[in-house]
């Protein structure tokens, strides 16, 4: 894709400006934070000449980035196009969730069987940075810290149900899905508020240790979630990015620095 005049180029590399050991971890997250906010929407191909235009990097950490992208799931080798940001068709999104609900509900009848009072307490702890967030707004920069949020929540149930490969496997389901859970977020108005409730319906019944009551409150967030990412709909994308996105604007890491910094980290 080439950016035209009428669609600003997004300043990727005023976003990179913390040392140069870690300048590929500053770009990967440059990169994952404009796919998860639809900056480069589905489908948009990644061509390495502008990605090293837009982040002033070489073509070497270009790649291993675009590597290890694909290695998280969020960019696909397509061939005669090259690097292209995933999509999931219909029947691999329904599968997703399908499999997220088998192993979501054991993880919560082992965490409400097992875990300790500090890691219920802590659990609480996660809920209410996730909640704070969304009373502060949900805008399009605030995605990633949401998906943060939500990750400590599951790192939490995850550490309590005390299972090392279905750690393992939702650790990666959850990897794969991360693009599902930030569009769901970004287009779906309601969202945000409706992912805090569920969570608190989850973590109350967690408390009370109601496992019954906390796999109806699990089910009914991935209901929702998978509703809110297939309303989108792939062909609607590119429109809602352009709505959402605004990729003039930088991220909040992006105002603190500037293009001539990452310049002298780069000649350094």
């Amino acid at each position: 894709m080439s950016w035209s005049r009428d669609t600003p180029r997004p300043d990727l590399a005023a976003r990179i400006g913390r040392p140069s050991a870690l300048l590929r971890t500053q770009v990967l997250d440059v990169l994952r934070d404009a796919i998860l906010t639809l900056e480069f929407p589905p489908g948009r191909r990644l061509v390495e000449r502008e990605l090293i235009d837009l982040t002033g990097v070489s073509r070497t950490t270009v790649r291993e980035v675009l590597r290890e992208l694909a290695a998280e799931g969020l960019v696909r080798t397509v061939p005669q196009k090259g690097a292209v940001v995933a999509e999931l068709s219909d029947e691999e999104t329904e599968e997703f969730y399908d499999l997220r609900h088998v192993l979501e509900r054991h993880m919560i009848d082992r965490f409400v069987e097992r875990a300790s009072d500090g890691q219920v307490i802590q659990l609480r702890r996660t809920l209410t940075r996730f909640e704070a967030l969304v009373d502060a707004g949900c805008q399009t920069r605030m995605v990633t810290e949401l998906l943060s949020a939500q990750a400590s929540l599951y790192d939490v149930l995850l550490a309590g149900a005390g299972n090392t490969t279905l750690r393992s496997s939702l650790t990666q389901l959850h990897a794969r899905g991360v693009r599902l859970r930030a569009v769901a977020l970004l287009t779906a108005s309601e969202q945000p508020d409706g992912a805090a409730r569920g969570l608190r319906r989850l973590v109350e019944a967690i408390e009370d240790r109601d496992a019954p009551a906390a796999r109806e409150a699990v089910a009914a967030l991935l209901a929702a979630e998978a509703t809110a990412a297939a309303s989108t709909g792939a062909r609607d994308l590119d429109d809602r990015a352009g709505e959402t996105a605004r990729p003039a604007e930088p991220l909040d890491r992006a105002t603190r620095v500037g293009t001539d910094r990452v310049r002298r980290t780069r000649s350094a």
